[in-house]
């Protein structure tokens, strides 16, 4: 019972901690120098999910934060579990995701002479963490961990690293079990929401865009009622396109890598741009952009984080609120008699529909976009797409329509590898939903060791790998930069069917679009972890472009650029100086 004195080592009183702060999943690979935390989890009546490298545990753990927006946890051991963790200390970072990660440490009598395997975490996590930190006193278990929760969920929320001294969690401790953690929500002061109203009904061609995390099923609900009641045109931030219903005919499009132009024309053209929720990094500002630096005259920003405020961005007007209290207080804003953009709005949905109906046509004998499409058709609108980096996303941005948020979770920090973690953490989650990772050759071999675990703790996971034989994103580079002088980027692969079948799980080869759809419910009909293997061909690049048509745009740069410079040339040498010379 909360607050009642307890002895028990201080390993069970982290996890007497974790169980009452609400966590019912937590995902490790076992190390010797948290087996007392091992040991507790045994009687505890928290999920563990044992995984086969510490990049995708903690990458499961993100997803898990990004998904429900309480800190998914996990534990690895002391330096090379702990950095092989780190890519994923990295995501939840970027992605404003709450996150834990509790991390082995050797005795406190060896510290500070290079142990075996030691580190001094708060230097090597301190950058790119809310909080780093080490439990040094037993009986702090329960005030540290509080900690924990409250700093990776308040404001922006981000990732906080527990570092467990070996010897440490072995004391038997009396100390008291904290409160069960509850959320911190920040709401909008009534000037701030009063500045809007009028901002709102001087302006001619607003636009709204949501965007980072904090997201719940209310506040979602409340900017559709917001965005109905205004007709306004409403965009999603890089990878956030669940939080608005992409057929409500509202909805503009996303802003993200390679967006439609129309949307990002419309952000350009618009007088004033109410961003919610999101940090506007570099992606979905386009480079940054969108708007100038620093007074972003046009720009009303939304943030749960005061730091982020003003950060970049002077905007016209700053508003500090969660998206549970921005949306709330919308319900307050009464719209224009006269709307007169409500027709944009209409002309903006209808672009979006037009931009992402047809799949384009592509090279090679498998169309991703008609992939993309025939998903669109078939899965359940429940389902849940998980993915990491690589030119094969484009058409999952440009082609899958998300209804329900949490529908795709994907790393806004475009990290690879995330995809198949990804899905086996969402697959714990939600039993009864149909999960599918979707991959790229280069991006899945990152961790695709964890198919592994999916078959161990039987999840129906299905795995898609777009097998190109490149790092096609890196490629795309190399033919705009350095036309026909590609260098490290092709890629010898295994038969990844067979890789299925090798661990347990079912597999199938994919040479010809037409035969996806049917494979695709052979898979789920064997109720194994599947994985289909699609036969991409290379020059496939992205949805609207080719290798080979940017390569001969690249040649074409180099040759003008080459004219331009004898004409110089030719006309330097006719001039009286040069003759003189």
């Amino acid at each position: 019972m909360a607050h009642e004195q307890i002895f028990r080592t201080a390993a069970q009183a982290l996890v007497d901690q974790l169980v009452l702060h609400g966590v019912e999943h937590v995902f490790c690979v076992p190390g010797e120098s948290f087996l007392g935390v091992l040991d507790a989890l045994r009687d505890s009546p928290i999920r563990l999910t044992v995984c086969r490298q510490e990049g995708g545990a903690a990458m499961m753990a993100e997803a898990v934060g990004k998904a429900t927006g309480r800190p998914g946890v996990c534990f690895v051991t002391r330096a090379p579990g702990a950095t092989n963790a780190s890519p994923a200390i990295h995501i939840a970072q970027q992605d404003s995701t709450p996150m834990i990660l509790f991390v082995g440490q050797v005795e406190r009598a060896l510290k500070d002479r290079e142990a075996f395997q030691e580190l001094d975490y708060r230097a090597v996590f301190g950058s790119m963490t809310k909080w780093t930190t080490e439990i040094d006193v037993a009986e702090r278990v329960p005030e540290l961990v509080s900690r924990a929760f409250y700093t990776a969920c308040a404001g922006r929320p981000g990732p906080v690293v527990i570092a467990l001294p070996k010897d440490v969690l072995n004391i038997p401790i009396a100390a008291r079990d904290a409160p069960a953690f509850r959320p911190v929500e920040s709401a909008p002061r009534p000037q701030d929401m009063a500045a809007l109203e009028q901002l709102l009904a001087s302006a001619a061609r607003p636009i709204l865009v949501l965007g980072g995390s904090r997201w719940d099923e209310a506040s979602r609900a409340a900017a559709h009622a917001f965005a109905e009641r205004f007709a306004l045109p409403v965009m999603t931030s890089y990878r956030r396109a669940p939080l608005f219903d992409p057929l409500h005919p509202c909805y503009a499009g996303d802003i993200g890598l390679a967006p439609n132009p129309r949307v990002v024309e419309r952000i350009k053209a618009a007088d004033l741009v109410i961003w919610a929720g999101g940090r506007i990094g570099e992606i979905p500002s386009q480079g940054y952009d969108l708007f100038d630096i620093p007074a972003a005259s046009r720009l009303v920003h939304v943030h749960p984080g005061a730091e982020e405020l003003g950060r970049l961005y002077a905007p016209m007007l700053a508003i500090q609120a969660s998206p549970a209290g921005f949306t709330a207080a919308l319900a307050s804003l009464s719209p224009p008699t006269v709307i007169p953009w409500r027709g944009a709005t209409l002309a903006a949905h209808a672009e979006y529909l037009a931009w992402s109906e047809t799949p384009t046509p592509q090279p090679g004998t498998v169309n991703l976009g008609e992939v993309m499409v025939w998903l669109r058709q078939h899965l359940p609108e429940d389902a849940i797409v998980c993915n990491g980096a690589g030119n094969y996303a484009g058409w999952i941005h440009r082609f899958l329509r998300f209804r329900r948020l949490g529908g795709h979770i994907a790393p806004t920090s475009a990290s690879m590898g995330y995809g198949v973690p990804a899905a086996v953490a969402m697959q714990r989650l939600y039993p009864e939903r149909a999960v599918v990772s979707i991959n790229g050759d280069g991006d899945f071999l990152m961790n695709g060791q964890e198919f592994a675990t999916a078959v161990q703790y039987q999840l129906p996971i299905l795995t898609l790998v777009a097998d190109n034989g490149s790092y096609g994103t890196i490629r795309m580079h190399q033919e705009r930069e350095f036309p026909t002088r590609t260098s490290g980027t092709d890629l010898i692969n295994p038969d990844f069917a067979a890789y299925a079948r090798a661990f347990g799980g079912y597999g199938a080869t994919v040479e010809a679009t037409a035969d996806f759809g049917p494979a695709f419910q052979a898979a789920r009909a064997s109720g194994l972890p599947s994985i289909l293997h699609l036969k991409i061909d290379v020059d496939a690049i992205s949805p609207s472009t080719t290798l080979s048509q940017i390569r001969a745009a690249a040649l074409g740069r180099a040759e003008a650029a080459r004219g331009a410079g004898s004409s110089l040339r030719a006309g330097l040498a006719a001039t009286p100086c040069a003759k003189a010379q």
